[in-house]
Order: C-alpha cells, then structure tokens, then sequence
C-alpha cells in the first residue's frame, strides 16, 4: 500500500510504502494517526485514494465496494462541456484491502520535520560511464575538428584514393 503524505506549510508531498494494509475501514475525512507507519506525533486526515485498478475513491459514495456512478463533474470525471455527465466506475469512500494508494494531509505535526524522514540518500561519487564505440567515434571527430595538418593530408589524398 502506498500513503502519499502531503505538508500544506511546506508545500511537499512524500510517499511511504507499507506492506501491510494500515488504515483498513476508515473513510476519507477522518483523522488517523500517522506512528502506524513510523511518523511520531504525526496526524492526518485521508484525503482520498484509489483502487488496485486505478479507481479512484469518491467519498459521496459510502462503503469500500466499487461502482457506476452518473458524474458530472469532481473526483472520477472532469466534463469537457458544460452540462456534460458521464457513467464512471469509482471506488466507494472507506479504505479496505483492495485500496492501493491513500492520500493525506497532515493536520498536526511531530517533533521531527518529514524532511528528516524521507532524507533522499545520495550517492558518494558519481559513477564514470563506460563509452560506447560511436560515442568515442564522434568524439575523436570533434577533436580532429580544428586540426590543420589533418586537414592538408585529406586534401592531398583527395582524388587519389580509389578502390
């Protein structure tokens, strides 16, 4: 299951991925804590989500099932006309084992920043890549690019080689 972690003072989004399914049977707009996936002190409320499938979960629609809704407009559908509606399959508003991605939006804060939790690991030196034959080609060329006495043998030769 992935939780799409968003900081409205920060402005960033951090993603954590579980294995477990954690907030089974609660529904968007409740608050959950967040120490379940290791954030201390964290709260947040469940923004929305979606499905195995790509679904999304709509919270007018009680229960975790999925189903055919008549959208004109909002999460599921974007009309392209106005008065434009549309059948839609979208997931119902309570998390269940079949929700794979949970969206939400920290409402109290920890001691520690998110930063501090998802620091990004860096790599200690860039690795050399190796190069390929046309690579080596092209750049053997452009340094010959400028050479004059390269320049005068290929005009000395022009004309008398044959095959």
């Amino acid at each position: 299951m992935n939780i799409v972690i968003s900081d409205p003072k920060s402005g960033k989004a951090f993603s954590k991925k579980t294995e477990e399914a954690v907030f089974l049977n609660r529904t968007i707009g409740e608050e959950v804590g967040l120490g379940l996936i290791g954030l201390t002190g964290y709260k947040a409320k469940i923004t929305g989500g979606s499905d195995k499938q790509g679904f999304p979960m709509r919270k007018s629609l009680q229960g975790p099932g999925r189903k055919k809704m008549l959208l004109a407009g909002g999460i599921g559908f974007e009309p392209k006309r106005k008065g434009q509606r549309k059948r839609k399959s979208v997931r119902g508003d309570t998390i269940s084992p079949e929700t794979m991605q949970i969206n939400v939006k920290v409402t109290t804060t920890g001691d520690k920043p998110l930063d501090e939790y998802f620091k990004k690991v860096e790599e200690a030196a860039p690795k050399e890549k190796e190069e390929s034959a046309k690579e080596r080609l092209v750049k053997k060329s452009l340094e010959n690019v400028g050479n004059v006495e390269m320049a005068g043998d290929a005009k000395a030769a022009k004309g008398k080689v044959r095959k």
